[in-house]
């Protein structure tokens, strides 16, 4: 299969490497991490190790069979208006938040799924990645259901090696999967700590509260995930990854732009009744990005 992977960062970047272990890929990012991929290959190191050559651009190709978009949420509709001009054949998003799928098949006439990854990444230096945790892509489509699209997508990635499930409960899996960034993102990037913090204490109390607004929004529209659920996973999720810095921690340490609006910000808006806690750490985190 003919990949594009689009935000060839820290994930992306580890996403391509291990497709390309057995596609054509073709990363999609920024100098000098793509100028070092295309003179020298791209080297992943951690939990496996390997060397390959995908193609690397700092634009999108005129065609592929998939593009795999793994921006930010902030650049979703511009990626949408530049893949619009590519001949593509699916499209997956692979982000973090909610609706990026609706601006990306607002814009694209090929079919779009949805996915989540819990692989690990981190970008050390141009040309090499990280491979900092074994996780697993699950993807469908946005609506629930199955989908041949999604079986071949899902069938490709698995045949590259990357765990693979093909779900058709996607809008249950991608509330969950906010419910957990809400609970953590926010809170760590303000209190300026590692995910582990929330493990007990004022910390994991605050966690739960807004993992719990994020269900109960969920249902109100329509997606069955009790409280409790998305306590439970959040609580998971800071246990596995207690050493992490979670991404908006990291982009509020950088003074770059956050995905505040298509996390809590998105259960903000999505609410029918009020969300404080959510509300609360939007508001702080807008202040913060203003501040810098």
């Amino acid at each position: 299969m003919d990949i594009a992977v689009v935000g060839a960062g820290s994930l992306g970047s580890l996403l391509g490497g291990l497709l390309a272990r057995e596609h054509d890929v073709t990363l999609v990012g920024r100098d000098p991490h793509m100028r070092r991929v295309a003179a020298e290959g791209l080297r992943v190191a951690g939990v496996e190790q390997f060397r390959v050559t995908p193609a690397a651009r700092t634009d999108v190709p005129d065609s592929a069979d998939l593009a795999v978009v793994a921006v930010k949420s902030h650049d979703t509709a511009a990626v949408a208006d530049q893949l619009a001009g590519c001949e593509l054949g699916a499209c997956l998003s692979v982000q973090n938040g909610m609706g990026n799928e609706a601006t990306l098949a607002a814009a694209l006439d090929c079919p779009v799924l949805a996915g989540t990854c819990t692989y690990g990444a981190r970008l050390d230096e141009p040309g090499t990645v990280a491979f900092t945790g074994r996780g697993e892509v699950v993807l469908g489509p946005p609506a629930g259901g199955r989908s041949e699209t999604a079986e071949r997508v899902g069938a490709a990635f698995g045949g590259a090696g990357v765990e693979t499930t093909v779900a058709a409960d996607m809008p249950r899996r991608l509330w969950a999967k906010l419910a957990v960034n809400a609970a953590i993102n926010a809170a760590t990037a303000l209190a300026r700590v590692e995910n582990g913090a929330l493990a007990d204490g004022p910390g994991a109390a605050l966690a739960a509260d807004a993992a719990r607004e994020t269900a109960r929004v969920a249902r109100e529209q329509g997606v069955d995930l009790a409280d409790e659920r998305a306590v439970e996973l959040t609580r998971q999720v800071v246990r596995d990854t207690a050493a992490n810095r979670s991404s908006m921690l990291q982009d509020v340490e950088a003074g770059r732009a956050t995905e505040i609006d298509a996390i809590n910000g998105y259960v903000v808006a999505a609410a029918d009744e009020p969300v404080p806690v959510n509300e609360t750490l939007t508001r702080l985190v807008r202040t913060r990005e203003r501040a810098d």
